[in-house]
């Protein structure tokens, strides 16, 4: 506003190789012509049924010194707990049993209704490819900076969701919004519910301070409101106001660069009055919008790439959080990092639409 367990080959447990019971020779003769005689059929012992091979559940349950049998689920017991699971999260919010936190982040509702929307649009509709988690901290703070674009602000929701589901820790990314968006009566409940807050330095400084990762796009409305024709070309990134904040809480800045969500609303076209009249930064015209109505607000199916680049640290210049020329200098160093990230990104997707 976080890897897999390893677990027993399916194919190796449970099974077990059942000896074969090995005739007396005196026997084999006649079972080879279809009979046996008298003597033999009294001296030969009769054969026990062969054992059926032990359960995976069964087995695991006997290695591990259990006295119970195991439970075999059954075709339909996968929907009844999630039944039972969608009742119970039902119950608890009706109840009020949940918890939030000091800026109203729900990690539940997060979690069970947000992320499975969101991951059916960067990983279905954008197949979205994700690379250099590696470098976002597996615990304490992080400010992480990213380019903004897209019409609608798309590309920070698609960030966030994407980070707690690709990192081994599955850490939420605490937005930094707009005013605009918390003056509006949905859009800043639901970002509130998300982990958003008020891009203003003393939200920020609290959120890194509690050791929170926090999601910044400097370019704001600049960025996002930009023409097609300007598509993943970095506007100014403000006064530097993230800068100071990850100074004075000698917090990492790792930026991102997101190719995408530039060709979601190729926006052809600014109609500056009709803006002003609704009091928005700009009202766009795309080729689907508004001559398609609502159906203009689909977006359209481009192919993502999003890459976290190496964090810079700022531990050693917490004492220069006040000067101009150092927020600058930093200020430039990640804006820059960025976009020559996104020209190699370009790169490796000639195709806006591909696969």
């Amino acid at each position: 506003m976080s890897a897999p367990e390893e677990g027993r080959d399916p194919q190796s447990v449970g099974r077990f190789d059942v000896p074969q019971q090995v005739p007396p020779p005196d026997a084999e003769p006649a079972r080879r012509n279809g009979h046996r005689s008298a003597a033999q059929a009294a001296s030969t012992p009769t054969p026990t049924p062969a054992a059926t091979p032990t359960p995976a559940a069964e087995v695991d349950a006997g290695l591990s010194g259990g006295t119970e049998p195991a439970v075999v689920d059954r075709p339909g017991d996968h929907w009844d707990r999630k039944v039972a699971n969608g009742l119970a999260f039902l119950r608890r919010r009706l109840s009020g049993d949940y918890e939030v936190d000091e800026f109203g982040f729900d990690s539940e509702l997060t979690d069970a209704v947000f992320h499975p929307l969101l991951r059916l649009l960067y990983r279905d509709w954008f197949r979205t490819e994700v690379s250099g988690v590696a470098h976002v901290p597996v615990d304490g703070p992080a400010l992480v900076v990213g380019n903004h674009s897209g019409t609608v602000a798309l590309d920070a929701l698609i960030l966030s969701a994407a980070l707690h589901d690709k990192h081994p820790a599955h850490r939420y990314l605490r937005l930094l919004g707009a005013d605009l968006v918390f003056r509006m009566p949905v859009v800043s409940e639901l970002a509130r519910k998300t982990g958003g807050t008020v891009a203003c330095n003393p939200d920020a400084e609290r959120l890194l301070g509690n050791g929170d990762l926090v999601g910044v796009f400097p370019e704001g409305f600049k960025g996002i409101g930009k023409l097609y024709a300007d598509r993943y070309k970095l506007q100014r990134f403000g006064r530097g106001g993230f800068v100071s904040a990850a100074l004075r809480t000698g917090t990492p800045i790792v930026p991102v660069a997101i190719v995408g969500g530039e060709e979601i609303y190729p926006m052809l076209a600014d109609i500056k009055p009709l803006a002003r009249l609704l009091k928005l930064p700009y009202f766009p015209v795309t080729p689907t919008f508004p001559l398609l109505g609502p159906l203009g607000m689909v977006p359209l199916p481009s192919k993502w790439l999003i890459e976290f680049c190496p964090p810079i640290p700022t531990a050693h210049l917490t004492d220069s959080a006040d000067d101009p020329l150092v927020v600058f200098n930093l200020a430039d160093q990640v804006r820059e990092t960025i976009q020559q990230t996104l020209h190699t990104l370009l790169e490796r997707r000639p195709d806006p639409f591909g696969p």
